[in-house]
């Protein structure tokens, strides 16, 4: 499961963000980019101690300073069954469907050592 897929489907659902600074961020998402830079709304920040807390109304949090996100199970959930159908749909695991043995996109069988010439690489001359 890609983490930017897991944001997208967390869109406006709560979700505990933990900064690298200590401090926690408790908020609905608002928006996700693929830099992971998030937007929160209805935010409560708490400081590192667990002593002071503020509300905001909204909040951006740019993604290198994220060191951590909890988000509801039940996005985790619907995100795996949505990857699960999806590969169903498209014939099984990795790969997209290549056969076996079918690895030089159509180069005929040329490998490694056949190079002009017809000589092989790092023999020399003789």
């Amino acid at each position: 499961m890609l983490p930017l897929g897991l944001l997208t489907a967390a869109q406006g659902k709560p979700m505990l963000v933990e900064l690298k600074t200590g401090e926690t961020l408790n908020g609905h998402l608002v928006a996700c980019d693929t830099y992971m830079n998030i937007t929160l709304k209805e935010v409560v920040q708490t400081s590192p101690d667990g002593d002071k807390f503020h509300r905001l109304a909204e909040c951006y949090v740019r993604g290198n300073n994220i060191k951590y996100l909890r988000v509801p199970d039940e996005v985790v959930d619907a995100v795996k069954e949505q990857q699960a159908n999806q590969q169903n749909q498209r014939g099984g695991g990795r790969g997209g469907g290549q056969h076996r043995g079918d690895h030089h996109g159509g180069r005929g069988d040329r490998g490694r050592g056949m190079g002009r010439g017809g000589r092989g690489r790092g023999r020399g001359r003789g």
